[in-house]
């Protein structure tokens, strides 16, 4: 258990005989904010209560216009459409799509010695980025500075998924694979993450799981890329497979990165059986979602296609048992303090600033990183015979709230 003394001066601390206890019932029934099951932003049933993220692909093409010149009003509308909605976004940019031209910023292709390859992935036709060009390198490290300058500190967005190759999942399953050509070298790589470490301080990122694999990636096998503070998402979670190569790619990460960095991922494609009982009782392959997230420490899941197969009740259910969770086993309080104990009974932590209020006067610590089955015991200068209890936190937009559970 943790305890941190608020605010008061040595002359005018609490007095120790005076203590009250105060009376406290309350239930968690909604969805925790930075938590549960996702739904893309162009969901038709994105309206709902019963979500509280929402998922983005974006193309570096459609926000830099020139070299370190960008136009943010894409990412400025979506944002805005997400959070009138209650909601805050996880965002990928992506260089490669199936299908689709590479998405790599368009004054590039008028740099003369800049080659696109032209190759073919899921049976389309595909252009892949030239990583063999250091200008391709600059823009990329120029872009994230950028959007870490505009957006480290908006609530709007909870968290940012990133990497390279197709859908940024940090492979070429099929296609033209070449480390340094239409992958990114192993160098450039290592040169990427650190900058983000740098970068962003406030808003979590991640990588695919899909980094894990050392033929293409520096990330897992050098212990000075291990340490950086970035998350994992698993494109393909509850596979059939997810025991055997799912597995040993968190692991080659260590088996506990999530105390820091959150874990995320998207319910498996690999068949619509993996989609349709994805929530069922027993999973699409013996484990139930719950088991299977817990073991993972998830705080989000992409499920855009569960409410084909699920109702509203289950996927709060599912979305529930998701991140962190916070009760209050203690309540106490006399003229001008309060002294609360937080416990948090999720999953995971939660990875954004949140404190204990009473009155509206913050605790003095933060609940990030307050790890499941953890205590936090704060002092708050407030108090009196009817205090508020709240958890308040800069990273939520307008509707949501970040609750707890008691019985006191």
């Amino acid at each position: 258990m943790q305890f941190l003394q608020g605010s008061g001066s040595v002359a005018d601390q609490p007095d120790e005989s005076a203590w009250r206890s105060i009376p406290l019932n309350s239930r968690v029934t909604r969805v925790q904010p930075m938590t549960g099951i996702v739904l893309w932003a162009t969901n038709p049933g994105v309206e709902t209560d019963s979500i509280q993220l929402e998922y983005s692909y974006l193309r570096y093409a459609d926000i830099v216009t020139a070299r370190q010149t960008y136009d943010w009003a894409t990412v400025d509308r979506l944002l805005a459409k997400i959070a009138g909605r209650g909601h805050q976004a996880v965002l990928r940019f992506y260089f490669e799509y199936p299908g689709k031209p590479s998405a790599e910023p368009a004054y590039l292709r008028e740099v003369a010695d800049y080659l696109p390859t032209e190759g073919t992935s899921e049976g389309k036709p595909t252009t892949f980025a030239d990583w063999s060009h250091p200008e391709l390198h600059q823009a990329t490290l120029d872009f994230y500075s950028a959007l870490a300058a505009r957006y480290d500190h908006d609530p709007r967005i909870a968290f940012l998924q990133t990497g390279f190759g197709l859908w940024a999942e940090y492979h070429i399953y099929d296609g033209p694979m070449k480390l340094g050509k239409t992958f990114p070298s192993k160098e450039f790589q290592a040169r990427f993450v650190r900058h983000l470490s740098e970068t962003f301080r406030l808003t979590p990122w991640s990588v695919s799981i899909d980094a894990a694999d050392r033929s293409r990636s520096p990330l897992a096998e050098e212990p000075s890329l291990r340490e950086l503070t970035f998350g994992l998402f698993d494109d393909s979670f509850m596979c059939q497979t997810h025991s055997g190569y799912n597995r040993d790619c968190w692991l080659k990460f260590g088996s506990d990165r999530w105390h820091r960095a959150p874990a995320g991922g998207e319910f498996s494609y690999y068949t619509d059986h993996d989609q349709r009982l994805a929530l069922g009782p027993k999973g699409p392959h013996g484990i139930a979602f719950e088991q299977l997230a817990s073991d993972f420490h998830l705080s989000y899941v992409i499920g855009d296609g569960q409410p084909r197969y699920q109702p509203t009740e289950r996927i709060v259910e599912a979305g529930l048992a998701l991140g962190y969770r916070f009760r209050v086993t203690r309540f106490r309080a006399q003229p001008g303090f309060s002294e609360v104990t937080v416990l948090n009974e999720g999953i995971a932590p939660l990875y954004h600033d949140a404190y204990v209020t009473v009155d509206g006067v913050r605790g003095p610590s933060s609940l990030k990183g307050l790890l499941p089955g953890e205590s936090l015991t704060v002092r708050i200068a407030a108090g009196g015979l009817q205090p508020e209890l709240t958890i308040e936190s800069d990273r939520l937009v307008p509707g949501q709230e970040i609750g707890y559970n008691a019985s006191l």
